[in-house]
């Protein structure tokens, strides 16, 4: 068997996650000349080159593409590995790769800590993104399980709603939309929004809403957070469309407020979603069971 390891896989599938070897050091910690040493030791082992410049960043080789299909598959194989010895641990210790979509950062934290003192022997692997980057991990089974704001369509997946999730019109409180009551959508069509990136779960909603209505969207900007959004709004930037459980704070204290449209909040879901061949580890399904038992209402009286 030719000598090349694990954790050299491993770098290769985060560099060509992100067709860049600085930005693959950022998310595995480490050094950008270890990531380049990985590479170059496993290149060696199989004496061929998996990787090439292509500017500023880098492109797979036609080998690197296959190496890279049969990597994720063999990495997928090794969690499900990793599933089946936990049966033989139990609830005790154990360890949940978990993705969430950005919108979630506001109560999660708040929930693993929940969990944590329920399961303290429990690691939980945490990363945090845009919808189609967390699509992306859980179709390569890169994550045990993720929650999201709207259940994939195009995935053979498992997905539970735990929790809602209230989606609103803010503006900053001196906007005249403020003082008016019980609008219709119609009347948005008049005034600029500061919105997410594409790739968002909160601008595909967004997007599917003015649609629905029929009302014609105008963008003033694309942000990448929703904190750069509130910032945005509060300084009377334009309107958004958010969801109430990130903007929580802003409302009591009176710097944000909502706009008041017929038909709103729009109500959807959080999910808890994993692939429907997934077997997952007892960490990983009492990680599912609790926020289905408590996540609704660990929310609620948190935000």
């Amino acid at each position: 068997m030719r000598p090349y390891t694990l954790k050299q896989i491993h770098t290769f599938l985060e560099v060509a996650r992100q067709r860049s070897v600085s930005k693959a050091a950022e998310r595995l910690f480490v050094t950008q000349p270890a990531v380049s040493m990985q590479i170059r030791q496993l290149e060696d082992a199989f004496g061929l080159a998996l990787l090439e410049p292509a500017g500023r960043n880098i492109r797979l080789t036609h080998a690197g593409e296959a190496f890279l299909v049969h990597a994720q598959a063999a990495m997928g194989q090794l969690k499900d590995l990793e599933a089946q010895m936990a049966e033989h641990v139990g609830l005790s210790q154990g360890r949940i790769d978990l993705a969430v979509v950005s919108t979630a950062k506001y109560f999660i934290p708040m929930l693993l800590v929940r969990f944590g003192k329920l399961f303290p022997g429990i690691q939980v692997q945490l990363q945090i993104d845009n919808r189609v980057n967390v699509l992306g991990l859980l179709a390569r089974n890169d994550a045990d399980l993720v929650v999201m704001g709207r259940a994939p369509s195009d995935l053979d997946c498992l997905a539970t709603p735990f929790a809602t999730n209230p989606l609103t019109i803010v503006a900053a409180p001196e906007h005249a939309l403020v003082r008016r009551k019980n609008l219709p959508f119609s009347a948005l069509a008049d005034y600029p929004f500061v919105v997410r990136e594409q790739g968002s779960g909160t601008r595909a909603a967004m997007e599917r809403l003015f649609a629905q209505h029929q009302t014609a969207l105008k963008v003033k900007m694309e942000m990448p957070s929703n904190e750069t959004i509130k910032q945005a709004v509060m300084a009377g930037m334009g309107l958004s469309f958010l969801s109430m459980r990130t903007v929580r704070h802003e409302l009591a204290s009176g710097h944000i407020a909502l706009v008041d449209i017929e038909g709103m909040p729009q109500i959807g879901h959080w999910y808890i979603t994993h692939l429907s061949q997934k077997k997952l580890s007892p960490a990983a399904r009492s990680f599912k069971d609790f926020l289905i038992e408590q996540g609704s209402g660990l929310m609620d009286s948190w935000s």
